[in-house]
C-alpha cells in the first residue's frame, strides 16, 4: 500500500494541513518543521500522486521546452537553474529537441500546463497552441506570446564604457557572427561605444566566428594576437568564446591584466577554475531564469502580463580588468 500524507502525519506528529503545506515548501510551516517532515517522507518512502493532484488543480505540473540546436554552457547552466526552481514548485520539465512546430503539437498533446520556447528566430505566432507560450529570445517582432528578452546593445556598449574609463583605447571584440540576428545586437553595442567615445578604428577590431564554443574562441583570438597591433582589452560575445580567448593569451605568455584586459558577455557565475576570475557583462542567470518562470506561473494561472519583457544587464568587474598604463 502506497504513503499517504495521513501516513506521514501521523508519524511525524502533525496535522495532515502541515504536512501537505510543507511538501509544497510552503513559508508558512517553519523550517525545522518543515525538515522533519520531508525526512519523515522520505523515510516512508512517500511518493506525490500526480494524477490525483492533477485531476484536483486540472493541471499537469509539467513544463515543455523547446531546447535550440546550439551548444552554449550558458544555456545549459540556465536550463538547469530554471529545471532546478522548477522542481522546487513541484514542476516537472520536457524537453523537446525537434523542430518549433513539431515540438508545440507534441507538447499540446501532453497537455502541459505551459510551453517556454529558447531563441525562436522565427515568428510563433502563425502557430495554434491551446497551450500558454512563453519564450526566451530575441524581441524586436510582434507576437501575441510574452517574449523575455536581454538588452545585449546596452551590455556590450556599458563593457566598452567601463574599459574606456580605466584607461583603454584599443579594444577589440570577439563574436561577429553572420546573418546572427540575437548577436547582431552585441556588436551594434560595440560599435556605437567605439564611436560615441571617440576611440581609434584598426585592423581585426571586430573579429569573426563560425560558433561560439571554446574552439572558436580560440582560433579568433590566435589570429588577433598575430596582428602588429595587439588591442589593451579584449570583449567576448559569450562565456565559451572567453574560455578559448583565456587559453590562446595564456599560449602567447601574455598576462591577463598587465598585458591585456578581458571582459565576456553572459553573467555566469564562474564553473571554470581561471587564474584570474573573469569580469562579465550581461543579466545575471538567477534574474533571468527567475523572470521566466515568474512569467510561466502567471500565463498558467492565466494573469495579464506585459508581452515583451526586457531584462537590464550588470556588469561585474574583477581582476582581469586593469588600467593598461600600469
Amino acid at each position: 500500500m502506497s504513503v499517504t500524507i495521513k501516513d506521514i502525519a501521523k508519524t511525524a506528529g502533525v496535522s495532515y494541513s502541515t504536512v501537505s503545506k510543507a511538501l509544497r515548501d510552503s513559508p508558512l510551516v517553519k523550517k525545522p518543521t518543515k525538515d522533519r517532515i520531508i525526512a519523515v517522507a522520505n523515510e516512508l518512502g512517500y511518493q506525490p500522486n500526480v494524477a490525483a493532484r492533477s485531476l484536483v488543480s486540472k493541471r499537469s505540473f509539467t513544463i515543455g521546452v523547446v531546447w535550440p540546436t546550439i551548444e552554449q554552457t550558458v544555456l545549459s547552466t540556465l536550463i538547469t537553474t530554471i529545471n532546478k526552481k522548477l522542481e522546487q514548485l513541484s514542476y516537472t520539465t520536457l524537453i523537446s529537441i525537434n523542430e518549433v512546430e513539431s515540438a508545440l503539437k507534441i507538447f499540446n498533446r501532453y497537455q502541459v500546463d505551459a510551453i517556454l520556447v529558447f531563441d525562436s528566430s522565427q515568428s510563433i505566432d502563425s502557430y495554434t497552441s491551446d497551450v500558454p507560450i512563453v519564450t526566451y529570445g530575441l524581441a524586436n517582432k510582434e507576437t501575441v506570446y510574452p517574449i523575455i528578452d536581454v538588452n545585449r546593445l546596452k551590455s556590450t556598449y556599458i563593457a566598452v564604457q567601463h574599459l574606456h574609463n580605466i584607461g583603454h583605447r584599443y579594444i577589440s571584440y570577439i563574436g561577429e557572427v553572420e546573418n546572427e540576428e540575437l548577436q547582431r545586437e552585441k556588436v551594434e553595442g560595440f560599435t556605437q561605444a567605439i564611436s560615441n567615445l571617440g576611440l581609434p578604428s584598426f585592423p581585426d577590431q571586430i573579429v569573426k566566428v563560425q560558433d561560439f564554443d571554446q574552439y572558436d574562441g580560440y582560433e579568433a583570438t590566435k589570429q588577433l594576437l598575430a596582428t602588429t597591433k595587439l588591442p589593451t582589452a579584449i570583449l567576448t560575445g559569450s562565456h565559451d568564446l572567453a574560455r578559448g580567448a583565456l587559453q590562446a593569451i595564456y599560449e602567447k605568455k601574455l598576462s591577463i591584466p598587465n598585458d591585456i584586459s578581458i571582459i565576456s558577455y553572459d553573467n555566469i557565475t564562474a564553473i571554470d577554475r581561471f587564474d584570474t576570475p573573469l569580469s562579465t557583462v550581461g543579466v545575471p542567470l538567477d534574474k533571468i531564469s527567475d523572470k521566466i518562470i515568474e512569467v510561466l506561473m502567471n500565463v498558467i494561472s492565466g494573469k495579464e502580463i506585459e508581452t515583451t519583457i526586457f531584462l537590464e544587464p550588470e556588469l561585474r568587474i574583477t581582476t582581469s580588468c586593469s588600467n593598461p598604463l600600469k
